[in-house]
């Protein structure tokens, strides 16, 4: 019902609008490319006769249409602005006729293809549709009222999950050129893929669509199929104009090639299709139209190869094989020419089976012949230099003169095969020119070792001297070549190596000393020179001698224990030796705290193999809350495996001595000179915050009846009843006594 009625409606529209009369589409083709994220360029480019063509039949617009692949379900149609009008141009602006020149017309809108919209596994394609072509096109019937459909595959944008981004081939630009008859046409339209896509080529039948004179513009392109156009009699897809060779496209390389036998106004069309990893995954079609005319004669330059050293011989392709010696003459003369007047020639060098880099300049590349003032005969010349080098393969050489006629230029081309030799070479040498009286060389750790190292090539190429070791970075271990004096053909340099600890663990070391030389950029080097260097290492203890009490030097066993009263000052002399005379370390480092917290001090002084220490302490309150206070004192042999000694000494603060503390528990005040007082001279003595702070002593009712803050006090029991009183004496650090005292007139 759908489709009536649309039927309908365009059969409406048809009677609305007058027949179209304009002949104007030469071609064109679709193209699609990613840009970021979901966005695309749907870009339709279409070609004009600009000749033939009416001004009217140039659309501002064009309308694009997205279907699904498979279920021809219609995804969306897309307007395409007009976005440039310009002029396609001929190979050779000389070659420029009145009767052919094609627009470039290029439609073009950003699209976005989500995953959700743009996800189907068949792929999708784009297609849109406009009439006419040129009427005087002679290949197929009824051709003013044929059609033309643009057509583009493309693949999903999501595949397995993950984002599948693609961008369509680019055909080559089409040239506004044209054939002429019985002349062989050739031209490329080989693409490009942004994606390194793989492309296949080949021939295809043009499509006609459903868009027709009466409605030459549909406002939205139809789902495929779509109808091809019809070949005149005789012609098919694989002979698409009449030609000896017949049209055909290389299927890797997409160079166009026939030589037309008619001549007429031809159109064709081409297929690209791209592949990834061997899966096709998008298509391209191209429509274009080929003019074949009459062109007046033109006649084929001609082109002579002259070996080297021989400017009377010729090559014979396919039979000679030029060799290029070391040491003769390594050029290549070439002579060409053209009998038609006026002709300019062009020269190009291309190789075949090696880099194009390699090929020299030639002396000539352009000239005209048959001209006033100039010669009949054009020579150029290249010469390969002596380092250029074949290894024994045959080079091919394609050399190619062309002349700057129409349609096309006419080459003439001479394929030379050839050999060529480097000079001979030798290798260079390597020696040591001071070198040692014995190998292995003996070191020892801080030991500089230094030996000339001297590199010769009788070539007189560059030599360069390179340092390595064996299993082992030299650079890592401190030893370096440095670059002393450098002549063709002659180097010298220095090993230098100040052997430290980096050494002592792999004892021996085993440098290996290349000499290097590059003639004709091939690295050539010589045979190694071994340098073995023994490296060896002993340590002896050090030894400390010092004024502690006599005490273990295992810091495991029970510490020296050093003390002093309050105010006291201890001094101690260290003395530390070492027969290896290395250098030594002597240090003092407290437990606990640092030494000047302690009220400790250490000074050194030392020469090779020796070392002095002084120590100083004075004891003080401070030290005696900071007990135990252990110091460690180290002595440490500088050198790659040191054993250090250690004393562990202890400091303490001598407390005072202290009588028996025994107080009195009775006293008869009666003035008899006997035991007339309470006092307790036998305390525990004052010691640093350890003080006597008061004593106190209550009736057994608890009355306060005497106190006194001197250590020395005197209680006379006066005033105070006979009985038993009880007595508190305090210290400053917490510490109390307590007991009774009985008072007896």
């Amino acid at each position: 019902m759908l489709l009536y009625r649309y039927t309908l409606l365009c059969l409406l529209f048809l009677l609305l609008i007058p027949r179209a009369q304009a002949t104007h589409i030469v071609g064109g083709e679709l193209d699609l490319q990613y840009q970021s994220g979901n966005q695309y360029r749907l870009t339709l480019t279409l070609y004009f006769d600009a000749i033939n063509g009416s001004a009217g039949a140039l659309d501002n617009e064009a309308t694009a249409s997205i279907f699904e692949r498979g279920t021809n379900r219609r995804i969306r149609d897309v307007e395409l602005p007009l976005i440039t009008n310009t002029f396609v141009p001929y190979t050779n602006v000389a070659c420029t006729i009145g009767s052919l020149s094609t627009r470039r017309l290029v439609y073009s809108s950003l699209i976005e293809m989500t995953p959700g919209q743009y996800g189907a596994p068949n792929g999708y394609y784009v297609a849109v549709e406009r009439c006419c072509r040129n009427g005087v096109i002679n290949n197929i019937v009824l051709p003013g009222d044929a059609g033309q459909t643009y057509y583009l595959e493309f693949p999903a944008v999501v595949r397995n999950g993950q984002a599948f981004r693609n961008s369509s081939p680019r055909i080559f630009p089409p040239l506004s050129d044209y054939a002429c008859i019985n002349e062989l046409f050739y031209f490329d339209f080989g693409g490009q893929d942004a994606d390194r896509d793989s492309l296949v080529y080949e021939m295809a039948t043009p499509l006609n669509g459903h868009a027709n004179t009466l409605l030459p513009r549909p406002p939205q392109a139809q789902p495929a199929p779509y109808r091809e156009i019809t070949w005149q009699q005789g012609l098919s897809v694989n002979n698409q104009m009449p030609g000896a060779p017949t049209l055909s496209i290389g299927r890797n390389t997409g160079r166009l090639t026939v030589r037309p036998t008619r001549m007429g106004l031809f159109v064709f069309a081409v297929k690209c299709s791209e592949y990834r990893n061997g899966v096709k995954i998008g298509e391209v079609r191209r429509d274009f139209q080929l003019l074949v005319i009459n062109c007046p004669r033109n006649q084929t330059p001609q082109l002579t190869v002259r070996p080297p050293g021989n400017p009377r011989a010729t090559y014979r392709e396919g039979r000679d094989t030029l060799r290029l010696r070391a040491g003769q003459n390594r050029c290549m003369r070439f002579n060409f020419t053209d009998i038609d007047p006026a002709s300019a020639l062009q020269l190009e060098l291309r190789a075949i089976n090696f880099p194009q880099n390699l090929v020299p300049a030639p002396t000539l590349r352009q000239g005209t012949v048959r001209a006033p003032g100039q010669p009949d005969t054009l020579t150029s010349e290249i010469c390969f230099p002596d380092c250029f080098d074949s290894k024994g393969q045959v080079y091919l050489l394609d050399v190619i003169v062309a002349d700057n006629g129409c349609s096309l230029p006419r080459r003439d081309t001479v394929r030379v095969a050839f050999t060529a030799e480097a000079p001979p070479n030798e290798v260079p040498t390597v020696s040591l020119v001071n070198g040692p009286s014995a190998l292995p060389v003996q070191a020892r750790v801080g030991q500089m070792l230094e030996f000339d190292v001297l590199g010769l090539d009788v070539d007189l190429d560059a030599v360069t001297l390179e340092l390595s070791g064996r299993g082992f970075n030299a650079a890592q271990v401190g030893a370096q070549l440095v670059s002393v004096s450098n002549a063709p053909g002659r180097t010298v340099a220095r090993f230098r190596w100040q052997v430290d600890c980096r050494a002592v663990e792999r004892g021996l070391h085993e440098f290996l000393i290349l000499a290097a030389a590059n003639p004709c950029q091939q690295r050539q080097t010589s045979s190694t020179l071994l340098l073995p260097v023994q490296v060896n290492y002993s340590n002896a203890a050090p030894r400390l001698a010092t004024t502690f009490p006599p005490g273990s030097a295992n810091p495991a066993d029970p510490p020296v224990v050093v003390r002093m009263p309050l105010g006291g000052v201890y001094e101690a002399t260290l003395d530390g030796t070492d027969s290896d005379l290395d250098g030594l370390t002597l240090t003092a480092a407290g437990t606990k705290s640092d030494l000047a917290a302690m009220g400790m001090s250490m000074s050194t002084s030392g020469s090779p193999g020796t070392a002095t220490g002084k120590f100083r302490w004075e004891a003080t309150c401070a030290n005696a809350s900071d007990e135990p206070m252990d110091v460690v004192f180290t002595l440490t042999d500088n050198t790659c495996r040191p054993v250090p000694q250690q004393r562990l000494v202890r400091f303490e603060v001598e407390r005072p001595t202290a009588p028996e503390f025994v107080p009195p528990n009775v006293f008869t005040p009666n003035n008899d000179g006997r035991n007339d007082y309470f006092e307790m001279p036998s305390l525990p003595p004052d010691f640093c915050e350890q003080r006597f702070a008061a004593i106190t002593i209550f009736s057994r009712w608890g009355n306060k009846v005497y106190h006194s803050v001197e250590r020395t006090f005197r209680w006379n029991g006066k005033d105070v009843p006979e009985g038993v009183y009880y007595y508190l004496v305090e210290y400053t650090d917490g510490r109390s006594f307590k007991g009774t005292v009985t008072v007896i007139p």
